[in-house]
Formats: structure tokens, C-alpha cells, sequence
């Protein structure tokens, strides 16, 4: 396993991060979704690789997946210290009106309910889920600072938004001397790449680290070439919301099954390499329900594609509408 700083920060987080949000609890989130007692063995095998980065959210199986995360991790780990544990805020929570968004008064409530379901004192990356149209950023900015302040938070990311907007978010920061941004949790891959013409240059410039979520597109690129589908492919309906380009995906599809067959590897080891030979790439967030996905995301570290492979895979990609 290989170790980076995340971003311009000196936290040092492995380049695979495991995406917690595969356990929780499968009634309230997918019955893809594994429980405690199924999750740990994966978890623990992704450790036993060197993975000491882990990311949940507070909706994830509706705190479910903090809970989990929280007791398997403490009995993984000897020491908070040894690992980089991030979780996120936006999201409904409840029926009320102010559980969800990035209200001052939700940020603080639920920094609290997190740490409680995590069974810690602080997270190490908290982030805003997605943008809140309905509170000035001025406000969520200035929230999200009093959390690293009160040591509840090392670090703040951020996720999916236009790029103005998170230039916005980090210019009221600076102005007003609050906690910037170290991090941008993007819906980036070989399927969908549109984040390479705005928010990949600014966060590259401002050294701002990346850690996309949907690495593999929900499955579709681990699976190039094969005709078997999977739980999560069957009842999963924002697969077809976010990978309907049929002609485009099938050509890009066919090229990582062609390379990983020429290569002798998984397919998803093909496109995660492909992901973490790009500038400012520090970390996938990969989710894993089976030994393999793990096993596949550590190996694709070490998996080194020349320029002209990655061209190859890079090729068939045409513009598409902006997807998060």
C-alpha cells in the first residue's frame, strides 16, 4: 500500500480509501447492504493491506453505517490515531425541518450525533455532502470552522458541487480566516469524467486532494466484458440515473475488458489504475461486499498503465450532462 498527503495537508491517508457505506443496515439503505457480522472479515482484510482510511456519512442506512464503522474499527485498530476516519453532513436525518442541510444549527447537532455513532471524540475529515442552496455559505462556512475549532473535526472536505460554488465556499473561508477546504469528494471515473474540465483543474491548483466517490460507476466498469449482474445492479435504480449513455459507456467498457484481458487482470483493476494515474488523485473511495473488491482495489496501486494504455482506455469518452 502507498501512503499520500491528502491534498496540501501533511495527513498522510492510504491511496485506497474503503467506502463504509456498504454496511449499515440493508432494510433501511439496499439489500446489497452487509451487516455488522459480514462486513467485519472485509474490513479487516482491507486493513491487513495497509487501508487506514475509511468514509461514511451520517445517512448512510440512516447512522446505521456509523455505528458499524465506529465498533469494527475500534476493535480493528489498537489506536484512534492509526487511522483516517471521515463521515459527512447534508443529508435528510428525520422528518423535521431542520434535519438536513448545512444550517448552522444542523451542523452542530449532528457533528455531535456522528461522534456518538462513531463512538469517537473527533473525525479526521468532516464534509458537506453536497451544496445547501438554502443557507448562505457564509454561515455553513463559519459552522464548519467552530467544529475544527471545539477539536471535533481535524479537517473539513467537501462534495459534488459546481465548481464556482466550492471557489465561493473557499473564498469566504479565506476572507473571513476560516477553516478552508483541504479535500473534494467528486463523482469522477472512467464513465463519467466531466469534473476534468473545471473542478479537477481548481482543486489541483489550490491543492485541494481528490478522493471521488463511484470509482468503478456502481459496478459497471468491475463488470466490462461480463454478462453476470449483481444485487446492487438489479436494485440500484441511480445506476441508469447516472450511466445512461449507452453507446459512449459500451465502447469505454469494451476497451477495459480488452486491456484487462491483455493485461491478465480484473477489469477493475484497469480502472482504478486508470483513476489513480490522474493529477491531484489522492484516494478512490471503493466499496467492497466481497473479498475480491478489496483484493482488486489494493492491487490496482501497484498496477502501473503506460501513456499510450491510458490513452486507450481515455479514448471513446464524449461530453455528457453534469451528474451528481
Amino acid at each position: 500500500m502507498e501512503y499520500v498527503r491528502l491534498g496540501s495537508t501533511g495527513m498522510k491517508v492510504s491511496r485506497v480509501c474503503l467506502g463504509m457505506m456498504s454496511y449499515g443496515d440493508p432494510a433501511k439503505w439496499g439489500e446489497w447492504v452487509l451487516d455488522e457480522a459480514a462486513a467485519e472479515p472485509i474490513v479487516r482484510r482491507a486493513v491487513e493491506a495497509g487501508v487506514t482510511f475509511f468514509d461514511t456519512a451520517d445517512v448512510y442506512s440512516l447512522g446505521d453505517s456509523e455505528e458499524v464503522t465506529g465498533r469494527l474499527l475500534s476493535r480493528i485498530f489498537a489506536d484512534r490515531d492509526d487511522y483516517v476516519l471521515a463521515t459527512k453532513v447534508c443529508m435528510p436525518m428525520g422528518k423535521g425541518a431542520n434535519d438536513r442541510g448545512l444550517s448552522r444549527k444542523h451542523i452542530l447537532s449532528s457533528i455531535d450525533a456522528s461522534l456518538r455513532r462513531l463512538g469517537t471524540d473527533h473525525v479526521d475529515l468532516y464534509q458537506i455532502h453536497r451544496w445547501d442552496p438554502e443557507t448562505p455559505i457564509e454561515e455553513t462556512m463559519e459552522a464548519l470552522h467552530d467544529v475544527v475549532r471545539a477539536g471535533k473535526a481535524r479537517y473539513i472536505g467537501a462534495s459534488s458541487m459546481y465548481a464556482w460554488q466550492f471557489a465561493k465556499a473557499q473564498h469566504v473561508a479565506e476572507t473571513h480566516g476560516w477553516t478552508r477546504f483541504v479535500s473534494m469528494q467528486n463523482h469522477y471515473n472512467l464513465l463519467y469524467r466531466e469534473e476534468e474540465r473545471e473542478m479537477n483543474p481548481l482543486c489541483l491548483d489550490q491543492g485541494v486532494g481528490l478522493i471521488p466517490w463511484s470509482p468503478l460507476a456502481r459496478g459497471l466498469l468491475a463488470r466490462a466484458g461480463a454478462e453476470e449482474t449483481t444485487t446492487r445492479a438489479g436494485s440500484d435504480p441511480r445506476i441508469d440515473a447516472l450511466y445512461d449513455d449507452a453507446d459512449d459507456n459500451r465502447l469505454i467498457l469494451e476497451r477495459v475488458a480488452q486491456l484487462a484481458g491483455e493485461r491478465e487482470v480484473p477489469p477493475a483493476q484497469v480502472a482504478l489504475s486508470w483513476l489513480l494515474h490522474q493529477p491531484g488523485l489522492s484516494a478512490p473511495i471503493v466499496g467492497a461486499t466481497k473479498d475480491r473488491h478489496v483484493d482488486d482495489a489494493v492491487a490496482a496501486v501497484d498496477l502501473a498503465l503506460s501513456e499510450k494504455e491510458l490513452t486507450f482506455l481515455a479514448e471513446p469518452y464524449r461530453p455528457r450532462p453534469f451528474r451528481n
